[in-house]
């Protein structure tokens, strides 16, 4: 398998950080929600539905569109399988502490 051949499904999350890894990000967060999309016909044929939270000092200056592209750049290949869907918030550092946490369960 080349550097840049789609994996299986279980392998999405690391590949998707390892590919990101160019960007320099100072904090990654990969989630698999493809449990939330069983049915649906993309997670039929086997692509996978994930979310991204990527904080970078690239993303200084871009707008959302411009950070998009360039993530998308780094993983275009892996969709429309393993990726079906791709959820991205891309923030530079500074952007990170104004995001709304989520709360905990009580």
């Amino acid at each position: 398998m080349s550097a840049r051949s789609p994996a299986g499904a279980a392998d999405v999350p690391a590949l998707l950080r390892s590919r990101l890894a160019p960007l320099a990000p100072s904090l990654l967060e990969v989630r698999d929600d493809s449990a939330a999309h069983v049915g649906h016909p993309g997670a039929a044929a086997g692509g996978g539905h994930f979310s991204l939270l990527i904080v970078s000092e690239m993303f200084a200056g871009l707008p959302r569109l411009q950070r998009h592209q360039r993530v998308l750049h780094q993983v275009s290949d892996l969709v429309p399988h393993p990726i079906h869907a791709l959820s991205i918030k891309a923030l530079t550092p500074e952007e990170l502490p104004s995001q709304p946490q989520k709360e905990s369960p009580r």
